[in-house]
Order: structure tokens, then C-alpha cells, then sequence
């Protein structure tokens, strides 16, 4: 996370054909899971470098001009940028803590505000447009406050070809969620209002992606064991890959989103602009990548019915209307009868690909 690494930029979509790039803007002085005493040691950087605004324009640049050297590929070369102000969550985290009002999941959406994510979203827009970069994915947008600066951004400047990316977790979580502490993630799960804000958005096409953002974090270190309750101690982040589909499916089927634009949000975008141009489609000559859905069927999740060794998991209790009982992967079944099947086959894939 220091410059060496915007040095590296170029070699690595020659060489490895990595195209894509992230930003967190919220670690220069905020820690993954909240306060961190040392943020240098933390980054991993020297005392002389700095993780700020300038650094970030400083990737944008080198990026700008590795897009240049790269002039085919240039189009599915981009920035993501997870948008969240450092020294406004931090702020508002010991106002949340000093008053004591707030516990669990409420008291995490308000240690971190939705306007810090409008407000990072606004300078992250800011600085594309000054180093000239077209390509910004605006990830894991929360509340209506950010998809609200981020359409307001795509006004300000048209000739950004910014993408929005919404998770499950934040389209089917809210603060009064039952599993608590287990749905800490950044950023946070917010009120009901937003998360049909949010599904208004993904609706009227406003928004370009759904993904799990799977960051899986153990049972016995998501929660302080002495501690379960105290939502400051607990860790950020679950897996959510394995109820993504089925989720979408289930929640959007009842809202009207139809299995056309799910197949949309899923895989053709996110494929597309991440230069997997060999899936995402079903058509001739692409991976034959298939996803068998029963769009009727009833069923309550559960952590210990999972292939996952997480543990738990958010979405403790939820009734989904539908379930995915088949996956082919370059036309091999690899999950079947809710049990992941045969050896793993993955490689690796240049991009684009």
C-alpha cells in the first residue's frame, strides 16, 4: 500500500494480467475492524509514507498511465474503491461509544454514518475526474446517501464510466437482524429504509451488480469470546458466496426483478467489466458455467447444513422461496444435492481473458 507498489502497476497487467485495482479509503486512520493504535504497522508501510487522499491520486495517475501504455485492453482496466471516510467514522465512533445508548448492529451503522460513505464517494469522483480516469466501481454501496452521491457523481461527470455494486448481505440485513454481532461488516448493515432504497435502485437499473463480498472470518474470532456482545470487538466481514444466488432469486422473484437481469447482476456485468470475457454469458464458444435454480422451493438457513467452515452465518433463520441445486463449472458438475462434488479444478485466468 505505499508507492513501490503503484510502480508495480504496469507489470502487473503485462505480466500477470491483473486489470483490476482497490482502494480501501478508509485504513489510513481507521483500522479494518475500527481504532487502530498503529497504522503504519497496520499497513505495513514506512513512517515516512503516507495511506491518504494524495496516495490515492497517486494510483489513479499511475493507473491513468498504465491504461495508456495498454491501449486495447484499456477498457477493462479499472479502479475499485470501497467509499468510506476515515476521520468521520472515527469521530462519530467515540461520540456512539462515550454516549452508550446504542448497542450491536445500530450502534455500528451510527459509529459509521451513511454520509461517510456519501462524503468518500464524493472525493473519490472527484479525483477520477482529475487524474482523468474513467473506470471507477464504486463498491458495496449501503445506504441511500451513497447511491444517492454516487448517481450524483455519474451527473457531475458523464464521462466516467462509473459501475455500482450492491451486496446480498446488504440487500437482505437490516440493523434488527437476529444474528447480531454476526452481520458486523463494513460497510455496515444500515436501517430497513435503506435496504429498500437499495432494492428501489437495483430495480430501476441503477445499480450493476450484485456480489457476496465474501470475507470469512471463523466463529471462535468473529466474536470476543468473553465478550459476544460487544459489537466493537467483534470482527468485520462473513462469507456469503454459497446463499448469493438463491438469496437474489428468493427477494428479487417477489419484487419483480426479473431471472434475465439477476443473470445481469450476477455474471454478465460483473464478467464483462472485470474482463472475463470468456463467461458470464451462455452463448457459443464461452465456458459453459451453468447454474441450475429451483425458483420454488422453500428452505431455512442454516450454518450447520453449510460446506462452510465459518461456522455461522447472517442469514441465520431466513427463509429463502429459492435454491440452487445444481452448478457446472467449463461444463463439469462440481455441486449437486446441496453438497460441492468432485476435485477442485480451478486455474487461473489472465485477464482480459
Amino acid at each position: 500500500m505505499d508507492r513501490k507498489h503503484i510502480e508495480e502497476i504496469p507489470e502487473l497487467i503485462d505480466a500477470f494480467g491483473m486489470t483490476s485495482f482497490k482502494i480501501f479509503m478508509f485504513y489510513g486512520s481507521h483500522g479494518l475492524h475500527g481504532r487502530s493504535t498503529n497504522q503504519h504497522e497496520f499497513l505495513m508501510i514506512g513512517e515516512d509514507e503516507r495511506y491518504d487522499y494524495a496516495h490515492f491520486e497517486f494510483v489513479m495517475r499511475g493507473l491513468r498511465g498504465a491504461m495508456q501504455n495498454y491501449p486495447d485492453i484499456a477498457s477493462q482496466i479499472s479502479l475499485s474503491l470501497h467509499c468510506e471516510t476515515a476521520e468521520i467514522m472515527a469521530a462519530y465512533t467515540k461520540i456512539v461509544e462515550a454516549d452508550g445508548n446504542l448497542q450491536g448492529l445500530p450502534a455500528y451503522h451510527a459509529a459509521r454514518p451513511p454520509h461517510s460513505e456519501g462524503l468518500a464517494i464524493f472525493i473519490a469522483s472527484y479525483l477520477a475526474n482529475e487524474t482523468e480516469l474513467p473506470n471507477i466501481n464504486l463498491l458495496h454501496l449501503s445506504s441511500r446517501k451513497a447511491v444517492t452521491a454516487a448517481l450524483q457523481m455519474a451527473d457531475v461527470f458523464p464521462h466516467i464510466n462509473f459501475r455500482r455494486e450492491v451486496t446480498i448481505g446488504h440487500l437482505m440485513l437490516d440493523i434488527d437482524a437476529p444474528t447480531g454481532n454476526f452481520a458486523k461488516v463494513n460497510p455496515p448493515i444500515r436501517p430497513r429504509d435503506d435496504v429498500e432504497f437499495l432494492w428501489e435502485n437495483l430495480l430501476s437499473g441503477n445499480l450493476d451488480w450484485v456480489c457476496s463480498d465474501h470475507a470469512c472470518c471463523k466463529h471462535e474470532l468473529k466474536v470476543d469470546a468473553e465478550n459476544p456482545g460487544d459489537i466493537w470487538l467483534a470482527k468485520s466481514g462473513f462469507g456469503g458466496t454459497e446463499y448469493l444466488l438463491s438469496a437474489l432469486v428468493s427477494e428479487g422473484q417477489k419484487r419483480g426483478l426479473s431471472y434475465n437481469r439477476m443473470a445481469e447482476l450476477t455474471s454478465f456485468n460483473p464478467a464483462r467489466r472485470f474482463g472475463l470475457n470468456q463467461k458470464g454469458d451462455l452463448a457459443e464458444g464461452l465456458d459453459a458455467d451453468v447454474v441450475l435454480v429451483d425458483p420454488s422451493e422453500t428452505w431455512i438457513i442454516r450454518a450447520q447444513e453449510s460446506e462452510s467452515r465459518q461456522g455461522y452465518t447472517p442469514f441465520e433463520g431466513q427463509a429463502l422461496g429459492a435454491r440452487v441445486k445444481t452448478t457446472f463449472l467449463r461444463g463439469c458438475r462440481i455441486y449437486d444435492n446441496e453438497k460441492v462434488i468432485g476435485e477442485p479444478q480451478g486455474r487461473y485466468l489472465r485477464r482480459p481473458y
